[in-house]
């Protein structure tokens, strides 16, 4: 189709832009983080999340938000993708931003051995190959990574893999609108917010809560760009885009926080995107065959 090319590259154009967002709002979370709780960020953050997306629900009708398909599914997802952005903000507190990146840049790898042990789904050779050539890069990146402590790499290494079990179950959910998911998804993020903050509430100025509350709406606005994208290209085409957030993180932590990666690390986020990209065009490659 003569369209398909332009759409194509307005896909890209916006997962460009989404990631760049989420690499700015990592680093206004991790100045963040440095003077208030992880609770108090995620209620902020919740709270203006939701007033973007109350329009969208309205709109919808509140029938498909009171009554969910597959609830149980539904609380699983909730419950991993608030612990996933907790730990998070809790690792990027204690550790450079460009090593918390590289972290969650292994999802892929989790996610497809995930798949293959919960799923059942078939590794064949190419995909069990990238699959233990990005392991080697995430274990580069544990061994850098280790220089921040054992707690930050603990949090990370949990982050990933709850936030691995998030994408499975958000997969299983995509009958599901995207503005019901992530209304569910913000409700028990300050649910969680409300319960932890009254151990650890530092006093608030205005201009803290509104950077607070600006963490929400962009990652809102980042999210649709996302669905939006996803919408126009296939996700071979735009997902590998995500990737270009470690060069982000490096490029940030450096200007902001004065971070310097070791060699280690990028050998190892090299192997990680190598692994992820090599995953995608195996993907690709099946889904056209497929389509044959």
């Amino acid at each position: 189709m003569r369209g398909e090319p332009n759409q194509h590259v307005a896909g890209i154009a916006l997962m460009s832009a989404a990631v760049l967002a989420f690499s700015l709002n990592d680093v206004l979370g991790k100045w963040l983080v440095a003077t208030y709780s992880v609770a108090q960020v995620l209620v902020l953050r919740s709270i203006a999340a939701l007033l973007i997306l109350a329009p969208f629900i309205w709109r919808e009708g509140m029938a498909h938000l009171l009554a969910p398909r597959r609830p149980g599914l539904q609380a699983a997802r909730v419950a991993a993708g608030t612990i996933e952005v907790a730990c998070f903000y809790w690792a990027v507190g204690m550790m450079p931003l460009a090593d918390t990146m590289a972290f969650w840049m292994a999802t892929p790898i989790f996610v497809a051995i995930a798949s293959a042990v919960l799923l059942k789904e078939k590794l064949d050779r190419g995909r069990f190959a990238a699959v233990v050539v990005g392991f080697v890069g995430v274990i580069l990146a544990l061994g850098a990574g280790l220089d921040s402590g054992w707690l930050p790499t603990l949090v990370a290494i949990i982050g990933v893999c709850v936030y691995s079990a998030y994408l499975l179950s958000t997969r299983a959910l995509r009958g599901t609108s995207a503005a019901v998911l992530a209304t569910y998804q913000m409700a028990g993020a300050l649910l969680f917010g409300l319960v932890m903050a009254p151990f650890a509430w530092t006093p608030l100025t205005l201009p803290d809560a509104g950077l607070l509350m600006l963490l929400g709406v962009v990652g809102v606005v980042a999210h649709m760009a996302v669905t939006k994208s996803l919408a126009l290209a296939p996700a071979p085409v735009v997902v590998p885009w995500q990737y270009a957030m470690i060069l982000w993180g490096i490029l940030f932590g450096w200007i902001f926080f004065h971070e310097v990666p070791e060699p280690v690390m990028l050998l190892g986020v090299a192997i990680i995107v190598g692994a992820g990209l090599w995953l995608t065009r195996l993907e690709l490659r099946a889904a056209r065959d497929g389509g044959r």
